[in-house]
């Protein structure tokens, strides 16, 4: 059949009339998790095999706008299943990333197309949600960054992760006992190597009077950095993402647990010439240099006044709580602990059996993720959980899909997080919206200990 020029202009133009739906899908920007080479020990030690988001650890930071819909295809190029875990994004349930709870692991060779909206502005992070208390030791994670609509008065900002890795210090390659009992059974597996964005040592030139701002994630798996500013004075701007009704001086050290971030604005007061730092509490108890900020060149004569607060993200209120139910969630087990048996897969084990099986944490008197969730909330209802931590460790509990507030005796809420560092002896208590239908994994972001039983769950209908 012969089609003459106009006929076929005309069932072109009809082609380029096509509803977007009917046009081919655009395929997401790719993410792959594959085994890669890193300098996380300084030369002249050799690279460390890791495993990597596009071959990096950390991976790629990942900047997208509030408001606006974030799609990556996930491919594994790995020899293991694997998925990515959107902390703190108050995602669809089904985006979250939880192998076993929200959906099947990704095989070796296989996608998985993430997509959701971004509602919140503020700092956060990706990682493995399959073996991650391995999958992250090893690399696998990075930061997700979502902008504010306006940009606060600085002058620039860093994003920095902060980890600690296990090394052999002969090999310099990464200590692949990951059942170890101790660390399980202990306080988690602590790293003998503290990096910055994957680097020891990491440095950042500055200026004297420049007002840069800090995102900070711990994304260790058991490390609590305890940290301090020197040479630097700052503000607390947000925490886990969510912006303070007004910025808090920095007047004393800075905690992160596991998971947890924390927006810094700080001015380098140190003179030129000098060395301001962001350190670190070690383990022997001295301070380290967690990043230096050598000073060269003066960015103003004078100071800026304290910053404004970051404009508020919605849905940051939590009301109702006078009157929510209350549910109480009781940590026991680890080593040096008083728990004698538990339930397990249906069954009653001696602490010693549970040792066998690997397992030595329990919630409420059962050990890891069960059939029936922790709490079972209508959407809208507001809910209260009271954690008596009744272990000598300290626990850094994290709640996929939404956010709480920490209720205090005297009534007062405290700022909106998705982790809270409950230290040993302690008995807190949050209160949150249930307001983001699903399944929801809450567990110890100690990974270790989340391998090892301390892992419930929420359902929202």
């Amino acid at each position: 059949m012969n089609i003459d020029r106009r006929s076929f202009l005309m069932s072109a133009g009809a082609a380029l009339a096509l509803p977007v739906a009917a046009r081919a899908k655009a395929v997401p920007s790719t993410l792959t998790t594959r085994v890669a080479q890193a300098q996380l020990a300084p030369e002249p030690y050799p690279t460390t095999e890791i495993w990597g988001v596009d071959g990096q650890a950390p991976g790629p930071i990942l900047y997208a706008k509030q408001g606006t819909r974030f799609e990556r295809r996930l491919l594994n190029d790995l020899h293991v299943p694997t998925s990515i875990h959107w902390h703190g994004i108050r995602i669809d349930n089904a985006m979250d990333g939880v192998s076993g709870l929200t959906q099947a692991p990704v095989a070796p060779g296989e996608v998985f197309d993430y997509a959701f909206n971004l509602p919140d502005a503020g700092t956060y992070w990706y990682h493995a949600h399959t073996n991650s208390y391995e999958q992250v030791a090893r690399g696998l994670y990075g930061a997700l960054v979502v902008k504010e609509p306006e940009e606060p008065d600085i002058d620039r900002e860093e994003v920095l992760l902060l980890d600690d890795w296990r090394i052999d210090p002969d090999t310099a390659q990464i200590d692949s006992r990951f059942d170890a009992w101790h660390d399980l059974s202990h306080a988690g597996r602590l790293g003998n190597l503290i990096t910055t964005n994957g680097v020891s040592g990491f440095t950042l030139t500055a200026r004297q009077h420049e007002r840069i701002r800090l995102r900070l994630i711990n994304a260790a798996n058991a490390r609590v950095f305890v940290l301090s500013l020197m040479g630097l004075e700052g503000w607390t701007m947000a925490l886990d993402g969510m912006p303070l009704a007004r910025p808090a001086r920095v007047e004393s050290e800075v905690v992160l647990g596991p998971g947890q971030r924390v927006d810094l604005i700080v001015d380098v007061i140190a003179r030129e010439g000098d060395v301001s730092h962001l350190a670190y509490l070690s383990d022997s108890g001295e301070w380290w240099s967690q990043v230096a900020f050598p000073v060269a060149g003066v960015a103003s004569s004078t100071r800026r006044p304290t910053p404004e607060p970051l404009p508020g993200n919605l849905r940051q209120s939590v009301t109702g709580v006078q009157t929510a139910r209350k549910t109480t969630l009781v940590m026991e087990g680890g080593a040096m602990g008083r728990l004698q048996s538990a339930s397990y897969d249906g069954r009653r084990l001696s602490f010693r059996e549970m040792a066998e099986q690997g397992q030595f944490w329990a919630f409420n008197d059962t050990v890891g993720r069960t059939d029936t969730p922790l709490i079972e909330a209508n959407l809208g209802e507001t809910i209260r959980v009271e954690i008596q931590n009744k272990t000598v460790f300290p626990h850094a509990m994290h709640l996929h899909g939404m956010h709480f507030r920490e209720f205090h005796e005297e009534g007062e809420l405290g700022p909106l997080r998705d982790t809270l560092l409950v230290q040993r002896g302690e008995t807190r208590e949050v209160a949150f919206i249930a307001d983001n239908p699903g399944d929801w994994l809450f567990h110890c972001h100690m990974l270790a200990h989340a391998a090892s039983g301390m892992s419930t769950w929420v359902r929202v209908t």
